[in-house]
């Protein structure tokens, strides 16, 4: 029978798994460490033992703060075998931004009632701060030695208990605590599943850098490999960012099929790839490269196809997808068959409201159409359903979208419907993103999506790539527009060649260009810039660079984390 909670899957894993169905988790040296889901499952009962000799009880909710590694497996599932709500949490990446890490980090662990805090060394290091902000009960849990805990059984779990809590993006608003049922969070990986053997004659397998605190790399990869029991590789993001040919690397070493990513990755690796690092490589395993989690750009995805194409990447591989944490994951899927579809439209009719396809005009990538039991709609901000080629508010419903945010009154959903916050259009039943809602820059009555503005400068000598946000403001004289750019390379005349790059390839003159150092620009935990955050940052003085990253800075963060911890303590 088939299983109906996560702990069922581990545990039918651990049973049935073939030998080379494992976690392998990858460093920076490409020094790997396997555990097979016998391995996997026995620690998670040890850890389920520790965490309740730690106070936890079934039904807790506890924030997983931790980097890519055996122990955060543990911790998940040794929390999910206890009966207890993972939160996974984002560590803290962006040394240089920790006062503002202190501050999410709290108001996240508050909206989850956090019991614990689960983390190790560094991050442990300098968590006082925000332990200042929000005590949990049971304190900070030590993460490295949960394996080693007494063994116990699995609590009794019904598929509506929930299985986790994961945050939004925030990318326009603060992040909201998404409550996940394990039917829901597993209803999404199953249909990933049915996918993928649909459309793949390799045994399964995949490689994942993504952050495990976010959708696309916990229930994307980790569940979906627990789930369908297959080897899945591993890699921290950090390591990832630092050498990305290391990922094209274990895709080749570990044949896999699958591996998602962001648009900005496939951008960066075949900017940043250089051809010595790929001796011996070869992609042609990788049926599936799947591209979701923001805007994608049809540059990219053809620029990415035809850089790595001699290393044997399929012409069909490039996959583009759209979901979202509301939904657990994925809500449409493009034809895996195909090569990606991209359509041109016309500027004038896209400007007003309408989509006329045209020989030559604005190129958009399609993400497909909705997965099974999924169903997508084009409403007004009324919530009249609209006609295809109108561009309005993306609604969907689905098995795992969620029942409501947690702890919260408020809800996106209606009669069943998801408000998913996204603009986009159905063109001959398939699915094309216009970007969110908020983020719509108005100028003289016509609506500009930002992200075609901010990728006008990618190619401008000097621009850091995917770091430009594009906002619209009301000034002394009316509307504006304004263009904030990080910079790679300073130079005087970044400014003005970054506004004549915008007005040769969408017509818009920006009133102002801000050149930026590396790293000022707010993001979400995802790495999604924040594009009102950094208006508003701007306006106010605060728009400012990231601190130095120094022995100094980090001395001072564990002095500080020291005195956070003295301060809880004694409150």
């Amino acid at each position: 029978m088939k299983p109906t909670t996560l702990p069922g899957y581990l545990e039918r894993a651990a049973r049935d798994g073939a030998p080379r169905d494992s976690l392998t988790f990858i460093d920076r040296r490409e020094r790997e460490t396997a555990l097979h889901y016998s391995e996997v499952y026995a620690r998670a009962r040890r850890s389920a033992g520790a965490l309740a000799a730690s106070g936890i009880k079934q039904g807790d909710r506890v924030a997983i703060i931790l980097a890519t590694g055996p122990a955060f497996i543990d911790a998940l599932f040794g929390l999910q075998l206890l009966g207890a709500v993972p939160v996974p949490l984002y560590p803290p990446v962006r040394l240089g931004r920790l006062t503002e890490y202190y501050d999410k980090t709290a108001a996240m662990l508050t909206a989850a009632s956090a019991t614990a805090i689960i983390t190790t060394g560094r991050v442990r290091r300098v968590m006082g701060q925000v332990i200042a902000r929000y005590a949990p009960p049971c304190g900070v849990i030590e993460a490295t030695t949960l394996h080693t805990g007494p063994d116990r059984d699995p609590a009794d779990t019904a598929p509506d208990d929930l299985a986790m809590v994961q945050f939004s993006s925030g990318t326009t608003v603060a992040p909201k605590p998404v409550a996940l049922t394990h039917a829901q969070a597993l209803s999404n990986a199953e249909e990933i599943v049915r996918v993928v053997r649909a459309h793949s004659d390799e045994p399964p397998g995949g490689v994942c850098w993504l952050p495990l605190y976010h959708d696309m790399g916990l229930i994307g990869c980790v569940y979906v490999s627990v789930v369908a029991p297959g080897p899945l590789a591993l890699i921290s993001p950090e390591i990832f960012l630092a050498r990305p040919a290391l990922w094209l690397r274990a895709i080749s070493r570990h044949r896999a099929t699958v591996s998602p990513a962001p648009n900005f990755a496939y951008a960066l690796c075949a900017e940043r790839i250089q051809d010595d690092e790929l001796e011996g490589v070869d992609l042609s395993s990788w049926t599936l490269a799947l591209n979701g989690a923001e805007p994608v750009a049809p540059a990219s995805l053809r620029q990415f196809s035809e850089r790595f194409a001699k290393w044997g990447l399929p012409k069909t591989a490039l996959t583009p997808v759209y979901g979202l944490a509301e939904a657990s994951l994925a809500v449409t899927f493009s034809e895996p068959s195909r090569p990606f579809s991209s359509r041109h439209v016309d500027r004038e009719a896209l400007l007003e409201g309408r989509i006329e396809p045209v020989a030559d005009g604005i190129e958009v990538v399609s993400v497909g159409t909705p997965l099974r039991g999924f169903a997508v709609q084009i409403r007004s901000p009324d919530g009249a359903v609209l006609p295809e080629q109108s561009i309005g508010h993306i609604w969907a419903k689905g098995p795992s979208i969620m029942a409501g945010y947690l702890d919260r009154d408020e809800s996106p959903i209606v009669d069943g419907w998801l408000n998913t916050g996204d603009l986009g259009y159905l063109l001959e039943g398939e699915l094309y993103i216009a970007g969110r809602a908020k983020d719509v820059i108005i100028l003289r009555g016509q609506n500009h999506v930002p992200q075609d503005i901010e990728q006008s400068v990618d190619e401008v000598e000097g621009v850091r790539l995917g770091c430009a946000a594009a906002v619209g403001d009301v000034g002394e004289d009316g509307e504006r527009l304004i263009l904030f750019v990080e910079y790679r390379e300073p130079r005087e005349a970044l400014a003005e060649d970054c506004r004549r790059a915008v007005l040769k390839k969408t017509g818009l003159n920006p009133e102002l260009v801000v050149i930026l150092a590396p790293g000022t620009l707010p993001r979400t935990s995802s790495g999604k810039i924040r594009r009102a955050e950094a208006l508003r940052q701007w306006k106010v003085g605060a728009l400012l660079p990231p601190d130095k990253v120094t022995p100094w800075l980090l001395a001072g963060a564990m002095a500080s984390s020291a005195l956070g911890y003295l301060k809880s303590r004694r409150g």
